[in-house]
C-alpha cells in the first residue's frame, strides 16, 4: 500500500501524518510506503516546520523530509491520497488525471473513529499547544487508516 498525506505548504500537517502514519503501521506489522506533499510550491525543499518537529519529538515521532509540491504522477504511484482539509481535498480532485485516480482521494481524519471533525486544522504560525495538536490529531487518524489498512 502506498499513501501519500498532502497539506498545503507540506511543512506542518502532512509530513507530521507521514511520521505518524509509518509509526503506526510499523506497530502494527503493516507494510505501507508513505511520503508527503504539499498544494503549494512555496516551501519546495525545505525541512519541517520546527515546532512540528519539536512536537513530534515529544511524543517520540520523527517528523523529518523535505517539502515537495503534488504532481500529477502521484496519482499513478500511490493507492491512496490523503488530504488534509477540504479545500487540500478539493484541489487534489481538480488535477486528478481521471474519474478512477479522483477515487483516490480522501480526507485524512475520517479515519479517526473517535471525532465526527473531518479537517486536521493547520497550526502554521500558531503557539507550540496547536503543533501538539496536530500531532494529536494526526496519530489518532493514523490509527484508524492502519486498522482499516488491516481488514
Amino acid at each position: 500500500m502506498k499513501i501519500l498525506a498532502v497539506c498545503l505548504g507540506n511543512i506542518c500537517r502532512s509530513p507530521a501524518a507521514e511520521a505518524a502514519i509509518r509509526d503506526s503501521a510499523a506497530s502494527a506489522g503493516v507494510d505501507v510506503e508513505v511520503d508527503s506533499a504539499g498544494m503549494g510550491s512555496w516551501n519546495i525543499g525545505q525541512s519541517p516546520h520546527p515546532e512540528s518537529i519539536a512536537a513530534g519529538e515529544r511524543v517520540g515521532l520523527r517528523v523529518e523530509g523535505r517539502a515537495r509540491k503534488v504532481i500529477v504522477a502521484d496519482f499513478d504511484r500511490f493507492d491512496i491520497l490523503l488530504a488534509m482539509d477540504r479545500s487540500n481535498l478539493r484541489e487534489l480532485q481538480a488535477i486528478a488525471p481521471s474519474a478512477a485516480a479522483k477515487a483516490k482521494v480522501r480526507l485524512f481524519r475520517t479515519y479517526d473513529p473517535i471525532t465526527d471533525e473531518d479537517e486536521v486544522p493547520d497550526p502554521w504560525g500558531g503557539p507550540a499547544e496547536d503543533y501538539d495538536e496536530t500531532i494529536r490529531i494526526v496519530r489518532a487518524a493514523a490509527d484508524g487508516l492502519v486498522d482499516a489498512l488491516k481488514t
